[in-house]
């Protein structure tokens, strides 16, 4: 099946890859199936950028696989923004990466770092779903 079959009904649906690079995305929809990822964020510099999709409660969204095919439906449950310093243990529990707030914080801003600059200040959007579906 090629990406436009597969792709096929997901019109007018919002579609978005995890991760920077395709180990950290297959990590990251693994850990969405197993129920420990039920959390995400974003620097808000991509949405205001016009490069992401603000995230809207109650929408449901297509997280891809690397290779640009559907992996999974998500309905967003809710939507905050805080600086990367405020970030609390409870959300960064529930990306599902971490045991602990610190790795969370040391492997977070590693990701900033790669994907266009961090600082402790900068503004986040902290989204919280649900798995709806897996494709």
């Amino acid at each position: 099946m090629n990406t436009s079959d597969a792709n096929a009904g997901l019109t007018g649906l919002v579609t978005f890859t995890f991760g920077d690079n395709v180990d950290l995305c297959t990590k990251l929809l693994h850990l969405v199936r197993s129920g420990r990822k039920t959390a995400t964020c974003e620097a808000l510099r991509k949405f205001a950028a016009g490069k992401e999709h603000m995230p809207v409660v109650g929408r449901r969204d297509v997280a891809l696989n690397w290779d640009g095919t559907p992996a999974l439906l998500i309905e967003t449950t809710e939507v905050t923004e805080k600086r990367f310093c405020d970030v609390d243990e409870s959300f960064a529990l529930a990306e599902g990466e971490h045991d602990d707030l610190h790795g969370w914080r040391r492997d977070h801003q590693k990701y900033f770092e790669r994907t266009g600059g961090f600082d402790p200040e900068m503004m986040l959007v902290c989204e919280r779903f649900r798995l709806v579906h897996e494709f």
